[in-house]
């Protein structure tokens, strides 16, 4: 945290166990997306159910490890655009491409994320070129072209929807180099994710109402509704860890959860939704394994990255 002068980088078993882990988590919302829009329900509307329960649930972790609510002018910038990057523009795309492609197909998609922030980190300079980190990116870019060839998923995808999709990896890349570049001001992941939710919802649930995208109601509820409840929980957690980790890592390291969020994604997808695929999917899946092998978190930060915990 901010003010734990003494605190250390984490070594690189945690890292990368932190990393095999959230990959699970945020992997399990793959299959809960398609069951969450299976019953018409629309972007803006599970937007809206998401960031109340991730507010709800960061206050009641804020008040358990005694966090204070942290929401002063002085970072309001910085929420915008982790709202806007992280959170709004993927989510909104996201959920409206669920409907339209498969879960195994959605989380290829998001392995796309390291491919954008590798050339960002290069250009702005706080990544250094190196090969062996680049052949890691390029093993998990190879894992996504594997996986997409036809026939893998059993079915054709519509390549509109492919595109929009691939507006939600670009948006996490931009976030993560800008968390990487500028730090998160000193607030702790839970503060700053409890504020891009407050922040969300001020937007979003007046569009929703406006737009006739209302967020679910009613009960009982039925799998569509547990679905958006337990994916919110799950992002909550995931996206902490995952603020975290780019504090601690590095933001192209931590990106490479994108690979093992499409690896779980698939396992996810098959096991709930009964998807089914070729042998393909297990060649990239080990593609994607030496990869994040292949990018471990560097023994320093970089000048323009915040100190490892130090600034999360």
């Amino acid at each position: 945290m901010g003010d734990d002068q003494g605190s250390r980088p984490v070594s690189r078993l945690v890292a990368v166990a932190a990393l095999v882990a959230l990959g699970a988590i945020w992997g399990l919302t793959v299959p809960l997306m398609l069951v969450a829009v299976s019953t018409g329900y629309k972007p803006l509307g599970i937007l809206v159910w998401q960031n109340a329960i991730m507010a709800g649930l960061l206050l009641l972790l804020m008040r358990g490890l005694r966090l204070p609510v942290a929401l002063d002018r002085r970072h309001f910038g910085l929420m915008v655009v982790v709202a806007f990057f992280g959170a709004a523009l993927p989510g909104y795309f996201s959920f409206l491409t669920a409907a339209w492609l498969p879960g195994g197909v959605r989380a290829i998609i998001v392995a796309a994320v390291p491919m954008f922030v590798l050339p960002i980190a290069l250009a702005v300079g706080f990544e250094r070129p190196d090969a062996r980190r680049a052949l890691g990116v390029l093993l998990g870019a190879g894992a996504i072209v594997v996986i997409a060839l036809p026939g893998a998923h059993g079915g054709t995808v519509a390549t509109g929807a492919v595109l929009l999709a691939l507006i939600a990896p670009v948006s996490y890349a931009v976030e993560a180099s800008y968390l990487a570049w500028r730090g998160s001001h000193g607030l702790h992941p839970f503060q700053l994710l409890f504020g891009t939710a407050l922040l969300l919802l001020a937007v979003c649930w007046p569009l929703a109402e406006i737009t006739g995208q209302r967020p679910p109601r009613g009960w009982p509820w039925g799998a569509a509704e547990w679905a958006v409840v337990i994916s919110g929980v799950l992002n909550a957690l995931a996206y902490s860890g995952y603020v975290w980790l780019i504090g601690q890592a590095g933001s192209v390291f931590a990106s490479q959860i994108a690979y093992l969020v499409t690896g779980f994604g698939v396992v996810w997808s098959m096991v709930l939704l009964g998807e089914r695929y070729g042998v393909a999917v297990w060649l990239a899946l080990g593609l994607m394994l030496v990869g994040v092998a292949l990018v471990q978190p560097r023994p320093r930060p970089s000048p323009l990255e915040p100190e490892p915990g130090r600034d999360v």
